[in-house]
């Protein structure tokens, strides 16, 4: 059986489960799991190791227990978004800058190929929309994470993983429904996002 590691976030860990395996939250993890399952009965486990609130670093220092242990055979890892945030909201330069991601995010895709290198890793771009509630913060919020959506793609590409652009698919659907349709906070999925996200790791996936 084929295991699916999913990595990431509040928007990854959507409220999961510690302790039953089953219970991977209410968010694309399990939707993604729901639909491929589905399709292909008994081939894939899923485990959904997202912790709200983590950052880059925060995520790199539980890669042991979280994924490697696991030897996943896919890894999904979505992840930027508290980096670009925790600077603006302490008001004060942070150690969580652009460069300190993008080498986090490259430790953490050579870790997991160093110990196989046919694993098949997908960088979910972080993304966020302009809502009320983030408003006020927005041109520099909005900044910070476009960065790190950019940083993230650059390694991708670096280490030839898949990159998926969410960002631009967002920007592109909020000419047809408004921001909160999609993220309603301005950052975590509703149920419309968290599908968006969960058909395009299926599909760059082709599962």
């Amino acid at each position: 059986m084929k295991k699916f590691v999913f990595q990431g976030d509040s928007i990854t860990d959507s409220c999961r489960g510690r302790e039953d395996q089953w219970n991977l939250g209410y968010g694309y993890p399990d939707l993604v799991a729901a639909d491929i399952s589905f399709k292909r009965p008994g081939e894939f486990q899923f485990i959904n190791e997202g912790v709200s609130g983590d950052k880059t670093a925060d995520m790199y220092a539980r890669i042991t227990e979280d994924v490697l242990e696991h030897e996943p055979d896919y890894v999904s890892v979505l992840i930027g978004v508290n980096d670009a945030w925790h600077p603006i909201s302490n008001n004060r330069k942070s150690i969580y800058s652009v460069e300190r991601y993008k080498q986090l995010l490259s430790m953490f895709i050579e870790d997991i190929l160093e110990k196989n290198p046919e694993t098949i890793i997908a960088v979910i771009g972080p993304a966020i929309l302009d809502e009320a509630l983030i408003h006020p913060y927005f041109e520099a919020f909005d900044t910070a994470v476009r960065e790190r959506a950019q940083a993230a793609k650059e390694v991708a590409e670096k280490y030839g993983v898949i990159f998926i652009p969410i960002q631009e698919k967002l920007d592109e659907l909020c000419k047809t429904y408004p921001a909160e349709y999609w993220l309603i906070d301005g950052v975590h999925p509703t149920q419309a996002g968290h599908r968006l996200i969960a058909n395009e790791l299926i599909k760059a996936l082709d599962l």
